[in-house]
C-alpha cells in the first residue's frame, strides 16, 4: 500500500537548528508527492514529504502485532538527514514506512537516521491486523541447549608447541614440584 508523509516544520527554540522536523502524519493510499506544502500559518508549515509503499512480508508477523499492539497502534517512519541545496532546501528525505516495530529498532541503532513512531490510521491499522490474521505462525519456543563438555579434563603438560619455554604455562604451580620431596 502506498503511504504518505506529512512533515510539520516549525521554528526551533534551539539556538543551533533553525527549524525543527517532526512525523505528524501517514496518509493511506496517497498520491505522489514531492515535499507539496498542504498548510502553512504562524512559521508552521506541513508538507505532503514523500509517498512510499508500505510492504508487508509474511515472516515479520511478530513485530507487526507489536506495533499494533502499542496505544496507540503505530508505523514507523525512517528520515534520512540530507545536505540542503538551492534544489531541495529541505533537511530530510523520507527514506522508509514500516509497520515493522523490529525494522524500526534497526534503524535507531545504527544512530544516522531518525526513527518516527507515528499512530496508524484505523484503516491502515485493520489493513495491517488483517494481513497478521491471515499469515502470522505462533513459532514454539525451543530452549538451547549446551553442548555437554567434560570440564574434568587435565591440561598439564600441554603447551604452545610454538613457544620455547622449560616449563608448561598452562600448568598449575604445585604440578612443578618434584614428587616425593619435602618442603
Amino acid at each position: 500500500m502506498h503511504v504518505g508523509v506529512v512533515i510539520r516544520r516549525s521554528p526551533s527554540i534551539s539556538r543551533w537548528a533553525k527549524w525543527s522536523w517532526k512525523v505528524v502524519d501517514v496518509l493511506p493510499g496517497a498520491p505522489d508527492a514531492d515535499w507539496r506544502v498542504l498548510r502553512e500559518g504562524n512559521g508552521v508549515t506541513e508538507y505532503h514529504a514523500a509517498t512510499l509503499p508500505l510492504t508487508l512480508h509474511r515472516r515479520e508477523t511478530e513485530a507487526y502485532k507489536v506495533a499494533l499492539a502499542m496505544e496507540p497502534p503505530s508505523v514507523y517512519v525512517v528520515l534520512r538527514p540530507t545536505e540542503p541545496d538551492d534544489d531541495d532546501p529541505h533537511e530530510y528525505k523520507v527514506f522508509l514506512v514500516t509497520a515493522s516495530s523490529f525494522e524500526a529498532q534497526d534503524y535507531l541503532d545504527s544512530g544516522e537516521e531518525i526513527v518516527e513512531q507515528v499512530p496508524a490510521p484505523p484503516g491502515l491499522v485493520a489493513w495491517i491486523r488483517d494481513f497478521v490474521d491471515e499469515h502470522h505462525v505462533e513459532e514454539e519456543f525451543k530452549k538451547r541447549r549446551r553442548d555437554r563438555i567434560d570440564t574434568d579434563l587435565s591440561e598439564d603438560g600441554r603447551g604452545d608447541a610454538r613457544v620455547r619455554q622449560t616449563a608448561d604455562v598452562f600448568r598449575a604451580p604445585g604440578a612443578l614440584k618434584p614428587k616425593g620431596t619435602i618442603h
